[in-house]
């Protein structure tokens, strides 16, 4: 029985991790109707409302209108785990993701920290991004929001790279891995890092080695690429969210603090591997 059971969790791979728990992160993932409202008068103030899904912030000047918003109500612990496994994914390139590596478990971590807080509270992303705002400290420092912005780049970085390998497992993993980088973290990159990624692009492992321990032991190409294929579609729709609710907090444009002495250690050490 031990033995069977032993087995299963053998072929149960990263990526078939990965699409049970995007599956269920997406039943439990209620997307909700906000509408905000400013109306405009002689005098000025600002009243801040706060909802499960979303926090408005409403200046009294003149004018008015209504504005309605669709935000998703993405649970924070599912969204952790999530991470978490693609880390696992990304970690069978090898010690090259080490450059990314560091800073995904550190926004992870910022995450699980409040969160441990008060559980029921910090239930959904929203409520963490909503504490941030009404604090007015979002984009100050190293904070919870900034963590998800990066995030979420993690997860596009994924969902690129996945793509790619699916549209052609030819390619080179070097072009596979480099054009991924190109439209998703470089844009928010500074010098430093891009220059540091540029240098672990040449520890890139080859196409057939990365496709052969994504596969479970005994896999064919085939049964990988339909679980590739199920995984980017799961994943599409929860980045779609995560921008939408990034954009409605302003905070998609946010290029954070960066770890630049950090990603030239991870370099280094990879490096002498």
């Amino acid at each position: 029985m031990k033995r069977k059971r032993d087995e299963i969790i053998e072929m149960k791979t990263e990526i078939k991790s990965a699409i049970e728990e995007l599956s269920a992160l997406i039943k439990l993932n209620n997307k909700v109707k906000i509408k905000g409202c400013s109306c405009s008068r002689s005098s000025s103030s600002t009243t801040v409302t706060t909802t499960p899904a979303a926090t408005t912030i409403t200046n009294d000047t003149d004018g008015c209108f209504v504005k309605e918003v669709v935000v998703s109500n993405i649970p924070t612990k599912p969204f952790i785990s999530i991470c978490s496994t693609i880390l696992h994914v990304l970690d069978k390139i090898g010690p090259t993701m080490a450059v990314l590596r560091q800073d995904i478990c550190k926004n992870i971590q910022r995450l699980e920290m409040l969160y441990a807080t008060n559980p029921t509270h910090y239930s959904y992303l929203v409520e963490i991004l909503n504490k941030e705002a009404v604090e007015r400290n979002a984009k100050k420092g190293d904070t919870c929001s900034k963590a998800l912005v990066w995030l979420t780049r993690s997860l596009d970085f994924t969902a690129a790279l996945l793509q790619k390998l699916l549209i052609d497992p030819r390619e080179s993993m070097e072009q596979i891995v480099g054009e991924a980088y190109e439209i998703s973290f470089k844009p928010w990159h500074g010098w430093i890092s891009a220059a540091a990624f540029r240098v672990a692009l040449k520890l890139i492992p080859d196409t057939d080695t990365f496709i052969s321990v994504l596969k479970a032991k005994d896999e064919n190409l085939d049964t990988l690429k339909d679980d590739i294929e199920t995984l980017i579609s799961l994943l599409v729709p929860l980045l779609e969210d995560l921008h939408s609710t990034l954009g409605e907090n302003q905070l998609k444009n946010s290029r954070g603090t960066g770890n630049n002495r950090g990603i030239a250690v991870a370099i280094l050490d990879a490096l002498t591997r």
